[in-house]
């Protein structure tokens, strides 16, 4: 026996390295036939890791006061050697994480990933969501400049329109009368620790609960239900080396666009870091017109197209909470898009369109026009959600295959 084995004998008698790889790498049977969606989840996972590094190492020369913050983000991006692309790299990452965790969420939309066993998959990925929501608001504070000071400003000021507490609850928040070093302090606690310590969590709970189960695949066919005398899915293959190997030519593609942008592009055009942060915060400079990042501008048009400040931060709010309850609004016989009838289909689509047009709605300045466009795509975003156990159940499906289709290795 190599000294190798006999050091990994050791390690496994004391902790389960070996059993853990097998579990969930090269004893973990996904389905053959999965597709161009699927490089989303890897892909995830690829940028929260860059968030992390990029994270940690912006850290070691960021000063979390009001008075040294955008003086040291100045220094990072002028003086530090290859600093601007680190803070590029932790900018266009956020934008990038969450059009990779979107795509990965319609995946789940479009072919039922959140329907039984995988409920609690599904529950799972959405608290991630929703921290990474806030993930990227307490970091949005931090460059301390004056769209993020007064971006900030208008979201924390919406606890203020709950009745009777509503005051003390925003003060409370912001730490103080008026946003100022006390909150940016608490932000990049939040930010830097707190928050990351619970997202590494639960984004390892979505793994192993995933593996648990089983991952779902387009057909929506259960592939453990047909095994081979070994016990092996007829249709499954090992994910390592088998899917390891197939995500490298999705994350070289991804890193491709990804530094294409952080080189050549990486304020978005004023999406990604708008032309005011590049400003210091100024309480007496209010910017032309407050609007969060793109990634938030859906839920902030929805709140926007409510007259009532307590009811649009209601309606903004329940517009991210409905999707914890996915599994239990959806009554399909089936999972997957392919087999579900006409209605499902149509619905899915109005409310894709509804969230993209909703999101550049949210980024425009009000005007009349754009604010009656908002309750018109508002309304079709809830009842998506609020007409799905009608249509699901009254449509006509195809009947799935026993088999997954496609994909053969």
């Amino acid at each position: 026996m190599g000294l190798g084995k006999k050091l990994m004998g050791w390690v496994d008698n004391r902790f389960p390295a070996t059993e853990s790889y097998e579990y969930h790498m090269s004893k973990y049977y996904a389905p053959k036939n999965f597709n161009f969606w699927y490089f989303f989840g890897v892909l995830s996972m690829l940028v929260l890791v860059n968030q992390l590094v990029t994270g940690i190492w912006l850290t070691m020369m960021y000063v979390p006061s009001d008075v040294g913050a955008f003086a040291s983000v100045e220094y990072i991006m002028r003086e530090v050697q290859g600093g601007w692309m680190i803070r590029y790299m932790h900018s266009t990452g956020a934008s990038a994480f969450f059009v990779v965790v979107y795509l990965h969420m319609f995946r789940g939309l479009l072919y039922g990933s959140y329907q039984k066993p995988r409920e609690l998959v599904w529950l799972i990925g959405m608290a991630i969501y929703l921290l990474l929501m806030a993930e990227g608001f307490f970091g949005y504070l931090l460059p301390w400049g004056n769209m993020s000071f007064w971006g900030a400003q208008v979201i924390l000021n919406l606890p203020a329109a709950i009745p009777f507490i509503g005051e003390d609850l925003a003060q409370w928040v912001r730490g103080d009368f008026v946003i100022s070093g006390i909150t940016l302090n608490r932000f990049f606690a939040l930010h830097v620790v707190a928050l990351p310590l619970i997202l590494v969590g639960l984004v390892v709970m979505h793994i192993v609960a995933l593996h648990h189960v089983g991952s779902n695949n387009p057909d929506g066919v259960d592939i453990k239900t047909l095994k081979d005398e070994n016990g092996i899915p007829l249709d499954g293959v090992p994910f390592h080396p088998y899917y390891t190997v197939h995500d490298l030519k999705g994350i070289v593609i991804f890193l491709f666009l990804f530094f294409m942008v952080v080189f050549f592009f990486p304020e978005g055009g004023g999406y990604f870091l708008e032309p005011p942060n590049f400003e210091p915060a100024d309480p007496l400079k209010t910017p032309a017109h407050i609007a969060p990042v793109w990634y938030y501008t859906p839920f902030y048009a929805i709140l926007r197209a409510i007259p009532d400040k307590l009811m649009g931060v209601v309606a903004m709010g329940a517009a991210i909470i409905v999707l914890f309850f996915m599994p239990w609004l959806d009554r399909s016989p089936v999972r997957s898009m392919r087999y579900k009838g006409i209605l499902s289909k149509i619905a899915l689509g109005i409310f894709a369109v509804s969230f993209v047009v909703l999101g550049y709605l949210g980024a425009t300045p009000s005007t009349p026009t754009a604010t009656l466009l908002a309750r018109i795509f508002t309304a079709l975003y809830f009842l998506y959600f609020l007409l799905m156990p009608i249509y699901t159940s009254i449509e006509t499906c195809k009947q799935p295959p026993d088999r997954v289709t496609g994909g053969s290795h």
